[in-house]
């Protein structure tokens, strides 16, 4: 059996493909996804060096994706949706996949589409709770699909719709390898843009990193995003920080998947970005956050996720648009009452659906 899975959302993917190869021993997976992180750069992606290192056939892909705004940017990608559907032509036609598994996003339609002509059954997950254009034009065609959020099932045909969760990796429960070693003697903070970064709040960091390191362990994922070089200012800093303060920061452009464990076990603060991989993974974790939501996502979903933790009582919301003093304070505020964010989790729990891996792998294997 051959299974043939498209990028968009990685984690997720990457928690069905260590499920896919426990369930089953005689299965081929080909991976179809983006080589480069931006169009604009020639910027290796986490998602290829992930799947690479698995052994695992790695397809790149170029597809264009149509967008509300007009720019020279949103031509080209518009330029770019029929060569994708073209190249997806000849990627289904050479491969001939017995089965199709999307997580979503632009790259998957033209392929998804070129599986429903030829019969090809195609299943897809839904990570957040108001899916995009690409999701609702994918699960016309597809067989089956599968939900993190019961909230989500308005938007597509109810019998098709089961919500199983999120999958949510196995390496984010283990301590598989240490990037770095830590004596921790005060509290950590876990630092994080998602696998490009995020420069907004790069540019935060560094008007409060003294503050930060007065206080505490900061671990901190910058992305590379070679535009902003905000890995090498950031290392600039440290350099001319005074060596007890830089003894305490710990840079990294992006945390692999066996690096990921180590981090979220030594972190008691994340603050980063909400989307539905994060979000799934700290309540798994029980670890309180303070979130910053992306203010372009579709359909406002990263506001959408962060508000469920604002109002649960076990996480805050910062705009980026906010002045860094003020994310400060909330840093400050969060660390003093730790106890009480972790106590609230509780509130969660009937989101946290433990086997999701093993149903979809089971439903799509059936």
């Amino acid at each position: 059996m051959k299974i043939l899975i498209i990028g968009g959302h990685l984690a997720p993917a990457l928690a069905i493909i260590e499920e896919l190869k426990k369930t089953k021993k005689n299965i081929d997976i080909i991976f179809v996804g983006r080589k480069y992180s931006l169009d604009s750069e020639k910027t290796i992606s986490l998602e290829y060096k992930e799947i690479i290192s698995r052994k695992i056939p790695f397809i790149p892909l170029t597809a264009g994706r149509l967008t509300r705004i007009l720019s020279t940017r949103s031509l080209r990608n518009i330029l770019r949706v029929p060569l994708g559907f073209y190249n997806a032509f000849f990627i289904i036609n050479q491969e001939k996949p017995d089965i199709i598994l999307s997580f979503g996003s632009y790259l998957a339609v033209p392929l998804v589409f070129w599986g429903y002509l030829y019969r090809i059954p195609v299943f897809t997950h839904e990570q957040t709770i108001r899916p995009g254009l690409a999701n609702k034009i994918i699960a016309l065609m597809a067989k089956k699909i599968f939900l993190s959020f019961s909230e989500s099932r308005s938007y597509f045909p109810l019998k098709k719709t089961v919500v199983v969760g999120n999958p949510v990796r196995e390496s984010v429960l283990k301590i598989k390898e240490r990037p770095f070693m830590i004596q921790k003697d005060r509290p950590v903070l876990y630092i994080t843009g998602g696998s490009l970064g995020s420069h907004s709040i790069n540019e935060h960091i560094k008007r409060i990193i003294v503050q930060l390191l007065n206080c505490y362990i900061v671990i901190h994922q910058t992305g590379d995003v070679k535009e902003y070089r905000d890995y090498e200012d950031l290392q600039t800093i440290r350099n001319k920080l005074p060596e007890e303060l830089a003894s305490r920061y710990f840079l990294k452009k992006h945390f692999f998947e066996k690096e990921i464990g180590y981090i979220y076990f030594l972190a008691d603060l994340v603050i980063g970005r909400a989307g539905a991989n994060t979000f799934f993974e700290l309540l798994t974790l029980e670890k309180p956050a303070l979130f910053i939501p992306l203010p372009w996502a579709s359909g406002r979903e990263q506001q959408h996720h962060a508000e469920i933790f604002a109002r649960s009582g076990v996480g805050e919301i910062f705009h980026q648009i906010e002045s860094s003093e003020k994310l400060y304070r909330l840093i400050v505020k969060m660390i003093d009452n730790l106890i009480s964010y972790k106590g609230n989790f509780a509130a969660l729990h009937h989101l946290y659906k433990k086997n999701a891996s093993q149903f979809m792998v089971k439903e799509i294997l059936k």
